[in-house]
């Protein structure tokens, strides 16, 4: 409601200052809304914009506006405050009727749709070498959360997990099959069929083989060796690593979707390479001047980039040495060079595809597809890639070679598409010494007064995705046992299965993406504070007063809002409000790419329900018509309590 109503204020602000000021360069309608909901619901400094233009005080200016506008549908008035803001006052029947009809949302969403393009967002990503672990899961629940505001604003989103399955992670988990557990290809296939957490063992093998390589250097000659099989493929080696890629790479699908994480696509690095992506790329990057061969220096066989708006200092000659390698002097092309081709492909800037087939089926049926050669392309596959924009959630290390590929693009003449290419950066997550404790590990005096300790997958120090899970269900069905001895076993279970989902999804939302992560079970599982258990108890709370009144909450929003109903209720009018903005804070998390936005406004409005809920006596109230409005507050407030929820990922449950 509340974007719905902004943007027609701006639209008919701006229709008025044309035909007023024809001869004046308009700025730009900016829309705030008041510090106190009594100066009312929305704040215009376009006034004080005017100043300089029109030579004139902006209270003048904004006092000549107020007194000649006519006032749009929707609104009550305007007025003048401070030094020239011309405040908006909503009329709140009419305000009050669009939030109860959702026509806003519908409106918003129908616009949108007919109007914005197909973006691709890149996330998860992990090396299929081994389990899924917590900071992976901080990426994919941000990239998940991101294609959820994306598709609540619109937007036609394209869903893909990178597999790099040639690269170093793997190589050294092959290593340890066949250096270490001496295990054949036939006896790796049994290995997969048997162990459910085929994953899981790939982890401890991994870290193995870490400690095998800092016991003697020379083993470190495998890892190069397997690496470069690896990258050729075509020999029992890779064959090998795809085996185990494959089946690791079904666990992490399995491991995600517990948390209703999905993917559209899985392409494969090996694809890169095998139909030539790179190759084609490296001509058009020559081509277009963005490489050159570099005949001197420290770089001296290499092709290199370009450095954008480099200029040479007074008395610089020779080759520019920080120029960035692409191909080194031994052929072999970096990682970087790999990426240009693959995010060439995505913006359909290469004149290559690959091939498409199913690779794996969720529950509900759909299909998840998975990059190969074009001559065994299934009938009747997708299309991915030739997108219009580009979000890849890679951590804040990534950042330079990001920002590298983005210069290669822009170098290439693709201005346009290197601006809507976006890297959705975010730093590590940790554990609280009292978490890693609780974990098991054993943490020095020293360590327990740090406020988090960093997790290292090749030390084996850190928790795997899967477990961290088992954990938080199991503490979640203590507490639901306890509150709810009445309900089924079966029942308890699911219930504590979607605390737990909403309580980690939620830790992982609420802080914005650039801080460090200390995770903490008590802290993510508590049912006060700012956490996805009290999000999820205002919307049992609410669901409780429905059961109570035999009344469903789409039937307590059909009678219409009555004339003057907010006239001496300021405080329901703010929670009306509240709810009305979810909308508004959807799109300013998708350009400023941060979810914690969303996570504080369901926070805030859960908090504000209960508030309201322990001010009115709801089911006892004898008003007929008072009961009906706070019945419609109630029912309101659920609608987008979960609507919030769903682009968060967080389940509803039945009890809490």
């Amino acid at each position: 409601m509340y974007l719905y109503l902004q943007n027609r204020l701006a639209a008919h602000v701006r229709q008025f200052l044309t035909q007023k000021y024809p001869d004046i360069e308009l700025p730009e309608i900016v829309v705030e809304q008041p510090p106190k909901i009594e100066l009312g619901e929305f704040a215009l400094p376009v006034a004080l914009k005017l100043a300089r233009p029109l030579r004139k005080a902006p209270l003048k200016i904004a006092q000549e506006i107020v007194a000649e506008m006519s006032v749009p549908e929707g609104f009550a008035e305007f007025t003048v405050a401070g030094a020239g803001y011309i405040n908006a006052r909503l009329d709140r029947t009419t305000a009050a009727r669009i939030v109860a009809a959702d026509a806003a949302a519908n409106a918003a969403e129908a616009s949108a749709a007919n109007s914005r393009g197909k973006v691709l967002v890149e996330h998860t990503s992990i090396n299929p070498n081994k389990a899924a672990h917590i900071g992976h899961l901080r990426n994919s629940i941000l990239g998940d959360t991101l294609v959820r505001l994306l598709r609540a604003a619109g937007y036609k989103v394209d869903v893909q997990n990178y597999i790099d399955n040639t690269g170093v992670q793997v190589a050294d988990v092959v290593v340890g099959f066949e250096q270490m557990a001496k295990l054949s290809a036939s006896d790796v296939e049994k290995l997969i069929a048997s162990d459910p957490r085929f994953d899981f063992y790939c982890w401890d093998l991994y870290a193995k083989v870490s400690q095998w390589y800092e016991a003697d250097k020379a083993h470190l000659d495998a890892r190069r060796n397997t690496l470069h099989l690896l990258e050729t493929g075509g020999n029992p080696t890779a064959e090998l690593a795809q085996k185990i890629s494959m089946a690791v790479l079904r666990r992490h699908l399995e491991t995600m979707k517990r948390l209703d994480i999905e993917y559209d696509f899985l392409p494969q690095e090996s694809d890169i390479l095998h139909l030539h992506f790179w190759a084609q790329a490296f001509e058009k990057l020559k081509a277009a001047g963005v490489l050159y061969y570099e005949e001197a220096g420290k770089n001296k066989g290499c092709w290199v980039m370009t450095r954008p708006g480099h200029v040479r200092g007074e008395g610089e000659s020779g080759p520019d040495e920080d120029a960035k390698v692409i191909v080194r002097s031994n052929g072999t092309v970096g990682y970087v060079g790999k990426d240009i081709a693959y995010h060439m492909w995505k913006f359909g800037l290469l004149g290559l595809d690959f091939g498409y087939r199913k690779f794996y089926q969720y529950p509900e049926g759909q299909s998840v597809w998975i990059s190969c050669d074009p001559a065994q392309s299934e009938p009747g596959s997708p299309h991915f890639g030739g997108v219009d924009a580009i979000y890849n959630v890679i951590d804040a290390r990534q950042s330079e070679p990001q920002e590298t590929v983005k210069q290669a693009i822009t170098l290439m003449g693709h201005q346009e598409s290197a601006a809507r290419y976006t890297h959705f950066s975010y730093e590590m997550v940790a554990l609280t010494p009292r978490c890693a404790m609780e974990l098991g590990y054993t943490v020095s005096e020293e360590d327990q007064k740090k406020s988090y300790i960093e997790v290292s997958g090749r030390k084996g120090f850190g928790v795997k995705a899967d477990d961290l899970l088992d954990r938080l269900i199991d503490a979640a069905k203590g507490e639901v046992d306890s509150r709810h001895p009445e309900v089924s076993d079966q029942e308890r279970r699911e219930v504590a299965t979607q605390i737990a989902i909403g309580a980690l999804r939620y830790f992982m939302l609420k802080f914005t993406k650039q801080s460090v992560i200390a995770f903490d079970f008590r802290e993510a599982l508590s049912f006060e504070g700012e956490t996805g258990p009290y999000v999820q108890y205002a919307v049992v709370r609410a669901s409780n007063i429905f059961r109570k009144a035999g009344i469903t909450p789409e039937d307590a929003l059909k009678t219409p809002v009555s004339e003057g109903a907010f006239a001496d209720s300021e405080d329901l009018w703010s929670l009306w409000l509240a709810a009305g903005q979810t909308s508004k804070i959807i799109e300013g998390c998708i350009a400023s790419t941060e979810p914690a936005g969303l996570t504080k406004h369901a926070f805030q409005l859960a908090q504000q329900f209960n508030n309201f809920y322990h001010h009115h006596h709801i089911l006892t109230e004898e008003d007929a018509g008072r009961k009906q409005l706070l019945l419609a507050t109630a029912a309101v407030v659920r609608r987008e309590l979960m609507a919030v929820m769903a682009v968060l990922g967080i389940p509803a449950p039945s009890v809490m």
